[in-house]
């Protein structure tokens, strides 16, 4: 684990506002030069703290209207269900997370659909087929707000 001081965590709680923030301005709003916070950058970088740049798709904009959360329990349990599941579930582009969860069920997933008729399609046609699924039970969207991460 990687020791963070304080510039440190007001650089990473900028970059997760806006991860196409220049060195540059980040370092002036930082007190740093350009190239420090370049270095500090860099050095979060390959310690791990970034795991991945992205960019935050509105799905509402694009035509999804609905989000549902799906808890998936499966009929049967062993190394090659699970990765049989996580196998077929990653290839249906509506799921946009998948996560393996412990309590009630096993998997977590979190569905885009175009309305709730688009959503029953994709939950008969692919996600109920999947290999292994048992019980589902389903949560839908109303309103999300994104928070800080703890740093």
């Amino acid at each position: 684990m990687i020791s963070l001081d304080d510039i440190d965590r007001a650089l990473v709680r900028a970059l997760a506002q806006d991860a196409t923030a220049s060195a540059g301005a980040l370092g002036r709003a930082l007190g740093l030069s350009q190239p420090a916070c370049w270095r500090r950058i860099k050095r979060l970088r390959e310690a791990g703290v970034f795991r991945t740049a992205r960019l935050d798709v509105d799905a509402a904009a694009l035509g999804f209207g609905v989000t549902v959360f799906l808890g998936v329990k499966l009929a049967a349990k062993g190394r090659v269900s699970l990765d049989d599941f996580e196998r077929a579930v990653t290839a249906i582009p509506e799921v946009q997370t998948v996560e393996h969860v412990l309590g009630a069920y096993d998997y977590r997933l979190r569905v885009v659909a175009r309305d709730i008729s688009d959503f029953e399609r994709v939950l008969r046609r692919r996600i109920m087929t999947l290999p292994g699924v048992g019980n589902l039970d389903a949560n839908v969207l109303l309103s999300e707000e994104r928070l800080a991460g703890p740093v």
